[in-house]
């Protein structure tokens, strides 16, 4: 009975068998199933065409697919984009001195090229259209004040009495340097229209000449207008400017601007901050003018300040400069923490381009399993660059910026640690971790708790090199800190006194001579290609006649280059030697840094120099790219692309 009433079932559902009723009912619903399908079919269809069309029409927004666009900009000269992006056209913070033991390696290199480069953001500087004028208002939001550089009593007196302006018509009354907003104003668009290849960033306030009542100093920070070094250096300047007042009109007149740092009045012997007003920010007394975009970022920048980490501190060449040792401030202090220090080595009285690539090892070191790193600030100074021909002991703050290092890192002096771990390591149970040579790396070292781990070197080279801790495995992980280490401030016075004194406004040469000039087998053009009338040459569609030209070279006799003073004003290192002598400014400070000990003007810091001059000329030719055929290591050494 079920199977006949299956088969019926079967017999009804296929449209066989059965009443008309069934019949129909099955033809209905197979017809209804047909139906819905072609529906979704068609719906898919008709959604794959609408997709294919959007596809076709649509405008991606992809960077990479733009090169014009502002995210690829961006990204190709943000800090943190890949450095394969970014043409490496920097120098780094110690010169073009190093390059030698950067080149021993050419991974080394690479990776501290691309440590040492930084991207800076644009800061707006001040254009002759900020400064008001004496007819135009004074409230006009054009510029703002702040404090930075201050630099005398009567500066001070002045920021809590309002500015007036000069009304006097008496063309012999003294100027008033400190309260007149007019004159102000009048010095600042006199020095931007005088010194029209720089850029000026900020004005002091004007500090009177004592017994000079038309006379007035003026400090300015600024930059070469066409710096191509790629480095975010500023520069101080304090200039004498002599007034006088117009017979008719009683307005001032500015008659003369003094030389290079010749407004000592406005120099500031130090660093001043503001105090704390409302919200934490640092409100500073009005005496310094600024941009008003640079005011702006000012007052960002105090609003974070208890949020956010301290800024990298910026290169500021003519500031005081403080290189005081760091010292530790109680027993507790220096308990809780941790140090790295290296003894011996065969860095010892060794070239400074070999000291240098140590040294960034050991403070690669200390950085990496965050120790404070001894250091003896006692430099062994190799023959080669000293007048006795002997190796000499040297401070290391001469050559190096030290008060940079000490904010960027964090280093004692070796003198003051043993000092203090004398009197306290017994007392307060401090251990000492003790390893020979490289023979421990510093990934194994990266578990000790002990307050002291030290590496003693011994006296077999070159495994007793300090470098040999950052080669093998440990390159990977340790990176030497070339943002770290700067040229000393006091040799980069001299280097910005040397340039101001060109007014900025020069092309430099560097010609070698010297031993390889002489040797025909190696460099065979070499003697031929730098002399006076190929240098007339090779420059007369390059510089232009009566530029200043300064000549960095090695040849010692400067009376070579005579034939080429007929076309060019020509300038040579020792021209400004003034600026390390006896009565420098240089020498006086050295001798204090030194003990009372007088500091000669070495060959090494000749170099370090006359490098940095040459790099700051607007048109630089070097020897052996621009003016010889000859290759730089001798004869057929020059590389395949050249």
């Amino acid at each position: 009975m079920l199977g006949r009433a299956g088969a019926l079932s079967a017999a009804r559902w296929r449209g066989g068998a059965g009443t008309g009723t069934g019949t129909g009912i099955g033809i209905d619903l197979r017809a209804a199933l047909r139906s819905g399908g072609n529906l979704l079919f068609a719906l898919f269809v008709a959604a794959v065409l609408a997709f294919t069309l959007l596809a076709a029409v649509h405008s991606p927004d992809d960077p990479l697919l733009h090169p014009s666009s502002h995210q690829l900009t961006a990204f190709l000269t943000s800090a943190t984009s890949n450095s394969t992006f970014l043409a490496d056209d920097s120098v780094l913070r110690t010169g073009e001195d190093f390059a030698a033991a950067i080149g021993a390696n050419s991974s080394d290199a690479a990776a501290a090229a691309a440590e040492a480069t930084v991207v800076a953001e644009a800061v707006p500087f001040i254009k002759l259209e900020d400064v008001a004028t004496k007819e135009e208002s004074s409230g006009a939001e054009r510029a703002v004040t702040v404090d930075t550089d201050a630099s005398s009593d009567a500066g001070a007196a002045a920021e809590e009495n309002p500015i007036v302006e000069a009304v006097s018509c008496d063309t012999e009354a003294p100027v008033d340097c400190t309260g007149d907003k007019d004159l102000f104003n009048l010095l600042m668009r006199t020095a931007i229209e005088k010194f029209s290849d720089l850029h000026f960033y900020r004005f002091g306030r004007p500090v009177a000449v004592p017994g000079s009542p038309m006379e007035c100093d003026l400090a300015w920070r600024f930059r070469p207008a066409e710096d191509t070094n790629g480095r975010t250096t500023y520069y101080k300047d304090y200039r004498r400017f002599t007034l006088t007042r117009d017979v008719n009109t009683c307005n001032l007149v500015v008659g003369n601007v003094g030389e290079y740092h010749s407004g000592t009045g406005a120099k500031r012997s130090g660093r001043r901050k503001g105090k704390k007003g409302k919200k934490g920010k640092r409100e500073a007394p009005v005496t310094d003018f600024v941009p008003a975009k640079t005011q702006m970022r000012l007052d960002e920048n105090a609003a974070n300040a208890d949020t956010t980490a301290a800024s990298e501190p910026e290169l500021v060449v003519g500031e005081a400069v403080n290189d005081n040792l760091p010292v530790v401030e109680s027993e507790s202090e220096f308990s809780r923490g941790k140090y790295l220090i290296y003894m011996g080595g065969g860095e010892r009285c060794k070239s400074m381009n070999h000291y240098v690539w140590g040294f960034l090892c050991a403070l690669g070191e200390a950085q990496y399993l965050n120790r404070t790193l001894v250091m003896d600030l006692n430099v062994c100074l190799n023959s080669r660059y000293t007048s006795s021909g002997k190796d000499e002991e040297r401070d290391f703050r001469l050559y190096f910026d030290f008060e940079h290092l000490k904010q960027s890192a964090s280093v004692i002096d070796q003198r003051q640690f043993w000092t203090d771990w004398g009197k306290w390591h017994k007392k307060d149970r401090l251990k000492n971790h003790y390893t020979e040579d490289i023979k421990v790396t510093p990934m194994q070292l990266r578990d000790v708790k002990d307050t002291l781990i030290m590496r003693k070197f011994g006296n077999v080279e070159p495994d007793n090199f300090w470098s040999r801790v950052c080669e093998g495995e440990t390159e990977a992980v340790i990176k030497r800190p070339w943002y770290l280490l700067w040229k000393s401030r006091r040799l980069m016075e001299i280097v910005s006194a040397i340039s101001s004194r060109m007014d900025w406004d020069f092309d430099s040469v560097h010609v070698v001579r010297g031993e390889k000039a002489q040797n025909k087998q190696l460099w065979p053009n070499l003697d031929r290609d730098t002399s006076p009338d190929s240098l007339l040459t090779t420059l007369n569609d390059k510089v232009g006649a009566g530029r200043h030209l300064y000549i960095a070279t090695n040849e010692p006799d400067k009376s070579f280059f005579d034939p080429m003073k007929g076309k060019y004003r020509t300038h040579f290192l020792d021209d400004f030697k003034d600026l390390w002598d006896e009565n420098s400014e240089w020498y006086t400070e050295t001798k204090e840094l030194s003990n009372g000990n007088a500091v000669e003007f070495d060959g090494y810091m000749r170099v370090a120099v006359d490098t940095e001059v040459f790099l700051r000329g607007k048109r630089k030719l070097e020897t052996f790219s621009d003016l010889t055929r000859d290759c730089k290591n001798g004869v057929n050494t020059c590389p395949a692309s050249s």
